[in-house]
């Protein structure tokens, strides 16, 4: 079994943002043929253009990413049977099949993919981003949100592409519905 011949689910842990273990033909191939990819990032992959721009592509083909403060260490989990870890040399990923080995690196995809904690901890909104979502949820535009929260309408842009980037939506009305489903509106909507 390889990364080509997945036919459940690919689970990518991405620790440095400018080094993404995927974006291959065959991940695309996979993904065609229905094969379910979620992948987390560290925060700081949005902030550098052409990381955004390929996990965005990524998302387009409807593979779910997420972005969590930081990320341990670089890994793939294929159908949950093969583990992809770092290897002897600089961006080789080495097999291991040994099922221990890979029930605790799919433990270990699993506790940041499900963060825990108040508002600001995992992928979870800030207060900052709360706020926002608030004015937005009550209509204001980007530009009235802006003044009322006192920053630019550039940083009010910004933070909506970060929500939507760490929620996979492609618009901001499948972003406030994905919030929804997540339960970050819910103490708003009162």
């Amino acid at each position: 079994m390889t990364l080509s011949t997945a036919t459940d689910e690919v689970l990518v842990l991405a620790a440095m943002a400018g080094a993404l273990p995927m974006f291959h033909t065959e991940d695309l191939d996979n993904l065609r043929r229905g094969v379910h990819y979620r992948v987390l990032v560290p925060v700081e992959a949005r902030n550098r253009r052409e990381t955004a721009r390929r996990l965005d592509m990524f998302a387009s083909h409807g593979a779910e990413i997420r972005t969590v403060p930081s990320v341990p260490m670089t890994a793939m989990v294929v159908d949950g049977t093969l583990a992809l870890l770092p290897g002897d040399r600089c961006g080789e990923l080495t097999e291991f099949r040994e099922p221990g080995v890979v029930r605790v690196v799919v433990e270990l995809f699993e506790r940041l993919w499900r963060p825990t904690g108040p508002p600001g901890s995992g992928s979870g909104p800030t207060q900052r981003e709360l706020d926002l979502l608030t004015l937005l949820m009550n209509g204001y535009t980007d530009e009235s949100a802006a003044a009322r929260l006192g920053i630019s309408e550039r940083t009010v842009r910004r933070m909506v592409s970060e929500l939507m980037h760490r929620l996979s939506a492609r618009s901001r009305f499948q972003a406030g519905a994905k919030a929804a489903d997540r339960g970050w509106l819910i103490e708003l909507a009162g």
